[in-house]
């Protein structure tokens, strides 16, 4: 990053703080942060455009920032049951999400069946449901 772009950035935190004290209005806030985010998007690209254009000479660059771009982040923090138990373990973090939405597809969850019979009863006796 160039020192320019250093600046935006340090002037985008500056105005948020702003913002959040109530010295600086929302618009004059929205557009320190639109011009920031162009500008680190136009360096971003003309980074890229560099690697791109100079791949012959040097391979090492243009691969490492491919690699980079592809690790993702894998921890998942601890989950919370309907009990209340926190759930650590790979394997029962990844069952707790598949159970509830497969609970709200079923009509299994207690919450959702009361409401569908709730909105049977409202409506004329001709009207049809749509389905899940």
């Amino acid at each position: 990053m160039n020192k320019e772009l250093l600046d935006k950035l340090r002037i985008k935190k500056e105005a948020y703080s702003g913002w959040k004290q109530g010295w600086v209005d929302w618009a004059e806030y929205k557009e320190t942060v639109r011009v920031a985010r162009n500008q680190i998007k136009q360096a971003k690209a003309q980074a890229e455009l560099n690697l791109a254009r100079d791949i012959k000479n040097n391979k090492k660059k243009f691969y490492r920032y491919v690699r980079d771009k592809g690790k993702t982040g894998e921890v998942v923090g601890p989950l919370q049951k309907e009990t209340g138990d926190l759930v650590t373990q790979d394997m029962d973090k990844a069952e707790l999400p598949n159970n509830f939405f497969a609970s709200v597809f079923t009509g299994k969850g207690s919450n959702r069946t009361a409401q569908v019979t709730e909105d049977k009863n409202r409506g004329s006796a001709n009207e049809e449901l749509p389905t899940v």
